[in-house]
């Protein structure tokens, strides 16, 4: 199998010396759905920063498609699409600007950048706010925009950083439908969610981290079994120290 993403040994140390990361290594497979979980500040965010040159990392390889995101970083870029849990927009420009800018910057040729703008505002019902300022969107269409800003390229690897945080389930229902469809045409995505059971349905393979270390990783069946535990939801509530909140343990005091 090909591979879409390389991570060996990935260590990431502030001044302040804290270790966002400890010697991370993962590897994802060309077409998978891969899921990254763990609690806030566990290093999800360090790592796709340090993967889309947006972190330097201290030590250790990141490779994507091949092409070393460090040292050969546009080569490597140019096969990422990132949307990031922030919501980063520029406020000045329309939704069709944002996208024909984001396609101008990896080199898309104008009429290139028309077409495909077109198509993705049409894919998430946004081609009636296409003329609108970014700051004049919903929450949830700023949330549209953006994935679709990080389609714009063609991406062979979509990371999602938390995409459907704050979302209404229309929405996200309707994200995944596109993001799922993606995928089966060939599309790699790497998701970081707090959601489980999302990754539980979309995810063919699942990594815990925290504290910086990739803890565990498999099927979500394999991590239940790795924890002893009937499913991923309680196998990551043993991985956070609270299976006091797993709903066989609620059931039990409700009782």
């Amino acid at each position: 199998m090909t591979t879409a993403l390389q991570i060996t040994d990935l260590t990431k140390r502030y001044p302040t010396g804290t270790e966002a990361l400890k010697h991370v290594s993962l590897e994802i497979g060309a077409g998978e759905f891969f899921g990254l979980l763990g609690p806030n500040g566990a290093g999800k965010s360090t790592l796709i920063h340090c993967a889309t040159g947006l972190a330097s990392p201290t030590s250790g390889a990141v490779r994507i498609f091949g092409h070393d995101a460090i040292h050969d970083y546009g080569a490597a870029r140019q096969k990422v699409g990132l949307a990031p849990q922030d919501i980063n927009l520029d406020w000045f420009l329309t939704a069709q600007e944002t996208l024909d800018y984001h396609g101008g910057y990896f080199g898309m040729a104008k009429q290139e950048r028309r077409e495909r703008s077109r198509e993705l505002l049409d894919a998430f019902s946004l081609t009636s706010k296409r003329d609108e300022r970014t700051t004049t969107l919903s929450g949830g269409m700023k949330r549209r925009l953006i994935l679709a800003r990080a389609l714009m390229h063609r991406p062979e690897l979509l990371i999602l950083d938390e995409p459907t945080a704050g979302v209404d389930v229309e929405l996200r229902l309707e994200l995944w439908q596109y993001v799922q469809r993606i995928n089966q045409e060939g599309t790699t995505v790497l998701l970081t969610t707090h959601y489980l059971e999302e990754a539980e349905q979309l995810c063919s393979r699942i990594a815990f981290i925290n504290g910086g270390e990739i803890v565990a990783q498999g099927t979500s069946p394999e991590l239940a079994e790795t924890y002893a535990v009937a499913s991923l939801e309680d196998a990551y509530l043993e991985l956070v120290g609270r299976k006091e909140l797993s709903r066989g343990s609620v059931s039990e005091i409700s009782a």
